[in-house]
């Protein structure tokens, strides 16, 4: 499963305490994480901070020592849950190269942040043989550190596999995260109008150069901060899987374009009274 994948150099958690795995926690409860990048990181940290084992593999990452597998194999040989952490374009290969692998007993979870190809994926490639389930942990390194609350997942059931979703809901809880159920196709739309939104807007934004010198940015423009933070790290480097890989985002992109020439000519025109915002 090579893919191309950087490490961060270093990320710690916000101090905050994590409710951790149940009392009852078994073999089950054990992760193996294919892909090492930013979210890899975050979310092993994450699992490791609530106590459950996690062996992780990325032949193209530098994992630390005490939680690295020589290969798929054995990483995913004793985990009860596989973690699909690698970049969306590369997730086919890996479910591919990944089914040998597995057994009846564990779940595969995708945690990309486009959702209706990826399920068409494991459920063509993994079918009813293996339960699999789609998540999109709406947090990364940063938001981490920081502490954000609330700490949301939103979580795709599969058709085939519905007995999964208590399962994951449970885990994710653990985690302290508030979870969202939707479908694949819900999430995408959602996500086209939000999150695809939020960095098409920031990433002209940040090839402006705009916010690198806040000095006399007004309280209104701070808010905008977080989002341009995130497109310089905590997903900037999602930019391309985020705009290009969700079926529903070029059309909001273009929604947003052809708003913001109206705006442009009403301005032009001096449309004062249909330019007001309303409360």
């Amino acid at each position: 499963m090579t893919r191309p994948v950087q490490a961060l150099a270093h990320w710690a958690f916000a101090t905050h305490r994590i409710p951790g795995p149940p009392m009852n926690a078994s073999a089950n409860d054990t992760f193996a994480i294919l892909g090492f990048g930013r979210f890899g990181q975050a979310f092993c940290g994450l699992l490791r901070q609530a106590g459950y084992p996690v062996r992780v593999y990325d032949p193209a990452a530098d994992v630390p020592a005490d939680v690295a597998a020589a290969s798929p194999a054995a990483a995913v040989a004793e985990a009860g849950w596989v973690i699909l952490a690698m970049p969306v374009a590369f997730m086919r290969q890996a479910l591919q190269e990944l089914r040998p692998l597995l057994r009846a007993d564990q779940v595969v979870m995708d945690v990309g942040s486009v959702k209706q190809e990826p399920e068409q994926w494991r459920a063509e490639i993994l079918g009813d043989a293996f339960a699999h389930i789609g998540a999109h942990p709406l947090f990364g390194p940063i938001s981490l550190a920081r502490g954000d609350r609330p700490r949301r997942v939103v979580l795709c059931v599969s058709h085939d596999h519905p007995d999964v979703l208590p399962r994951a809901k449970a885990l994710f809880e653990s985690l302290d995260c508030d979870v969202v159920e939707r479908t694949p196709a819900e999430h995408d739309q959602a996500m086209a109008r939000t999150h695809a939104m939020a960095f098409f807007i920031a990433k002209a934004l940040v090839e402006m150069g705009v916010g690198e010198d806040l000095s006399l940015a007004p309280p209104s423009f701070l808010g905008l901060r977080h989002m341009l933070d995130a497109v310089r790290g905590d997903a900037g480097h999602l930019f391309p899987t985020i705009q290009g890989e969700n079926p529903y985002a070029p059309a909001a992109r273009q929604e947003l374009i052809d708003h913001l020439v109206a705006i442009h000519q009403r301005l032009e025109a001096g449309d004062d009274a249909s330019l007001i915002i309303p409360n």
